[in-house]
């Protein structure tokens, strides 16, 4: 394994443009057309769409639907739980781990998203990343167009409005809403 890779999988700050990240970032890519490929009509079996994700993710449990188009960094840094629905749109960075519940519901367009840059100009301009793990628990809602940044975990029976922005960690059982997303209530 190449130093870039240890240091992302160690949450780091590592240089992506390396020829062995490169080289996995092909083969999602690959995997992600033959995948974003069966949209519309013409699908093709059950069991072919089933295997295009078992190579394409770490771990896919029973009943998981993800509607196409779907985009990833990497793939195999991505588990997801039985009886998740992806909507259309979903678009999750794996520089780090994703780690989506059981039971999840996804709307369309949302983001979960573990790299981050440099924030100094000169390691920016010279590519610098890190990431950090993204974590969604059991049974939790993301309406349409929600971003989780890096480094966020959304504790199980939680739902965030269309829209937000969860840059903060959401404990269990709550509504929240907004830019940034904020606890607006308990769910009983």
């Amino acid at each position: 394994m190449g130093e870039n890779k240890k240091l992302m999988q160690a949450g780091e700050w590592y240089l992506p443009d390396d020829e062995e990240l490169e080289a996995e970032s092909r083969r999602r890519a690959d995997l992600c057309s033959a995948y974003n490929g069966t949209s519309g009509q013409g699908l093709p079996d059950a069991e072919g769409r089933e295997r295009i994700l078992g190579e394409l993710l770490g771990s896919v449990a029973e009943d998981v639907r993800i509607r196409p188009p779907f985009n990833c960094d990497f793939g195999t840094y991505i588990s997801i739980g039985a009886r998740t629905f992806i909507n259309f749109g979903a678009v999750f960075l794996d520089c780090a781990p994703i780690t989506v519940g059981s039971d999840v519901q996804i709307g369309p367009n949302v983001q979960l998203l573990t790299p981050t840059h440099e924030l100094d100009t000169e390691r920016r301009r010279a590519g610098w990343e890190r990431a950090s793990p993204v974590t969604i628990g059991d049974n939790v809602w993301l309406g349409a167009g929600v971003i989780v940044c890096p480094g966020v975990t959304i504790g199980e029976n939680t739902v965030v409005g269309a829209g937000s922005v969860v840059t903060k960690n959401l404990p269990a059982g709550v509504l929240a809403v907004g830019n940034p997303a904020r606890v607006v209530r308990e769910l009983g």
